[in-house]
């Protein structure tokens, strides 16, 4: 059965990439050949025309072939009168951002590739041009859903959840001085901010956000599941180290009605056969299409 699912960050950014690396010199190769050094090993020039030809031949091709793709898009986006609005590109930035589990897995999947969120709604305007000529052509009738929603039901079933925080540390000394200042009344953000390892928590004062147990481990789950909101874990010894959790809100588990989860189905369900199309509707549209490829031709 499947799941329901927001389109994966890595289907836009493993093309995006390699725009950045390559567009520029595939559309404004040098002029002519030019032997002006861009680096050097040892006293050996590695030239421009060096770094041109390698980059040609490791992708040059492939960036062709998707900025072809991109244009054949844009010409029928035009004879359709589709038109991306800011709306369209917000809607699929929150999809996407609904395929990390935190806002901050979302940024940290951006900053490994160099990219701002501009940048990922640049290249990503033709992938919503393309949903928006194809989305006519589907239907999801309330039959498509029910169907889905009792088949899927236990996958759409919501965890019991904890808000935590943790300060993690090397050794169980450590842990039990900040424990025995908590228990004075210490304040649990500012000692996580002083004391903890964990680098991608330690600015926010330990906050986890609200997790379902599977996530952080079996120590931790077990410890932090039995705490009542409020309360505050003895020393808990974890793959990570010696932690001490704090539970602030818990969410008891549910099932989500027909109704709930209505629109999330009907989305995931229309995503998937405009995913069917687009394959089909590609190859129609460029067999169909005059195209010059000079790259090809000088290979």
């Amino acid at each position: 059965m499947r799941k329901l699912t927001a389109n994966p960050m890595w289907i836009w950014l493993s093309g995006i990439l390699l725009v950045g690396l390559v567009t520029y010199i595939v559309i404004y190769p040098p002029a002519h050949t030019n032997n002006q050094p861009v680096a050097k090993v040892n006293g050996v020039n590695i030239t421009e025309q060096q770094l041109y030809t390698a980059m040609l031949k490791g992708g040059g091709q492939q960036m062709l072939d998707t900025l072809i793709t991109d244009e054949l898009i844009s010409q029928e986006a035009k004879k359709a009168g589709v038109q991306v609005t800011d709306s369209d590109m917000d809607e699929e930035m929150s999809s996407v951002k609904g395929s990390f589990s935190s806002d901050e897995e979302f940024q940290q999947a951006l900053a490994s590739y160099g990219m701002t969120i501009d940048d990922l709604k640049d290249n990503m305007k033709s992938q919503v041009m393309l949903k928006k000529i194809l989305a006519p052509q589907v239907t999801i009738s309330d039959d498509d859903i029910k169907k889905y929603y009792d088949e899927n039901l236990a996958t759409l079933k919501v965890p019991e959840q904890v808000k935590a925080s943790h300060i993690t540390v090397a050794t169980k000394d450590a842990a039990d001085t900040i424990l025995a200042d908590l228990k004075k009344g210490g304040d649990f953000a500012a000692a996580a901010q002083k004391n903890s390892t964990d680098a991608s928590t330690k600015d926010k004062g330990g906050d986890l956000g609200y997790i379902s147990a599977g996530k952080m481990g079996d120590a931790f789950d077990k410890a932090a599941f039995a705490l009542t909101a409020g309360a505050i874990s003895d020393v808990v010894q974890t793959d990570n180290g010696y932690e001490i959790i704090k539970v602030s809100e818990r969410k008891q588990a549910y099932t989500p009605t027909l109704e709930e989860k209505k629109a999330d189905i009907q989305k995931s369900l229309k995503n998937d056969k405009i995913s069917e199309l687009s394959s089909s509707w590609m190859d129609e549209k460029k067999s169909a299409a005059s195209i010059e490829n000079y790259l090809t031709k000088g290979a």
